[in-house]
């Protein structure tokens, strides 16, 4: 999921207005608009520096972010307790926020 967000959102920033382009039915379509597609890509970055300082951490933000699984899901994936997913969240989402603070 997280790829073809961050797909969708390069692709929109890429994008070149009129030409040949294909016309799609926006109402068929998630809409994620420049401001969003720039915060995902920013997110994106954040996320691998962290995956590098620490790579569970990353997995957890993956998982709960853009796979949208609980605690207990996401502790069940990663064979660790509830407790360890809940004090890894809570330490990536503070690290990305500095991060991208830093931006």
């Amino acid at each position: 999921m997280r790829n073809i967000l961050l797909d969708r959102a390069r692709r929109r920033l890429a994008a070149k207005r009129g030409g040949d382009a294909e016309r799609v039915n926006l109402d068929e379509l998630p809409d994620i608009g420049m401001g969003r597609a720039r915060e995902l890509i920013v997110l994106d970055d954040a996320l691998n520096a962290l995956a590098k300082v620490d790579s569970r951490k990353a997995r957890v933000v993956e998982m709960r972010f853009f796979g949208g699984l609980s605690v207990e899901e996401t502790a069940e994936v990663l064979a660790v307790s509830p407790e360890t997913v809940m004090r890894d969240w809570k330490f990536a989402r503070s690290w990305l926020q500095a991060q991208i603070s830093q931006t």
